[in-house]
């Protein structure tokens, strides 16, 4: 780990041996270097811990009992020493060596600036549902542009430590505690950026059940984050169809 970091990335987990190495592989090979690496482990049974060890990355262990997406968060960003922290799921891995560089360059530019995300995209495992999803949520436009809406995704994101020292994680949330964390930073006064350069491979292997879950997870969260919205039986017969329809022409 260098002196004094430029960023520190938080890498939450649990049994992603089969993954992590190669992001931590990645991130060794980035135009950035002044980088720490703090993984947040909650419990991995797989090999986990030993392969984010082998990387020289500081591993933290949080119970799965105890665990939230928040929380996790919030023990990494706690333990880092860099005034930005880099998000990344330990499913991920750069699609180019300046993935940091460019996912981090807005911050130098704006100093009201609290976060950055970058683009997402699948490979060739990935189903085809999810590349539309990563179609639609992550386009093309670039080099980056600020936003005066609360997406953004903790898969991949960069955030200015500072803004979250007033403001942490809500640790009571199933899931969505990046859009909620977002929402209340535009709130205070700061900005958003989408910064489609700096481009990452999402590899999702679900099972049918956990993708389920996550829905789940994520439908609380956001009626809690955003207590007005509804979703009616009319909303998912005029979706469904439509949806159908937009796959198959793209398909």
């Amino acid at each position: 780990m260098p002196a004094s970091p430029r960023c520190s990335v938080i890498i939450r987990c649990f049994n992603e041996a089969k993954h992590i190495g190669k992001l931590l592989a990645h991130l060794a090979q980035q135009t950035e270097r002044a980088v720490e690496v703090i993984v947040v482990d909650s419990g991995s049974t797989d090999g986990t811990v030993a392969i984010a060890q082998s990387h020289g990355a500081k591993v933290l262990a949080i119970s799965p009992q105890e665990f939230t997406f928040g929380r996790a968060l919030n023990r990494g960003l706690a333990a880092a020493t860099a005034p930005l922290a880099v998000l990344a799921s330990a499913h991920v891995y750069p699609v180019s060596p300046t993935w940091l560089e460019h996912l981090l360059a807005p911050f130098d530019q704006d100093p009201a600036l609290a976060l950055t995300y970058g683009a997402q995209v699948g490979n060739e495992r990935t189903q085809f549902s999810e590349h539309q999803i990563f179609r639609k949520w992550f386009p093309p436009e670039g080099p980056w542009y600020r936003q005066d809406h609360p997406f953004c995704n903790n898969a991949n994101a960069a955030i200015r430590r500072a803004v979250w020292q007033a403001q942490p994680y809500d640790e009571a949330l199933t899931g969505l505690e990046d859009l909620d964390w977002a929402k209340r930073a535009l709130a205070a006064g700061h900005r958003l950026a989408y910064v489609p350069s700096a481009a990452i491979v999402h590899v999702h292997e679900e099972t049918p059940a956990r993708v389920r879950n996550r829905y789940r997870r994520e439908a609380i969260a956001y009626k809690r984050i955003f207590p007005e919205a509804h979703f009616t039986l009319g909303d998912f017969l005029l979706l469904f169809p439509t949806n159908v329809l937009s796959d198959w022409a793209q398909a």
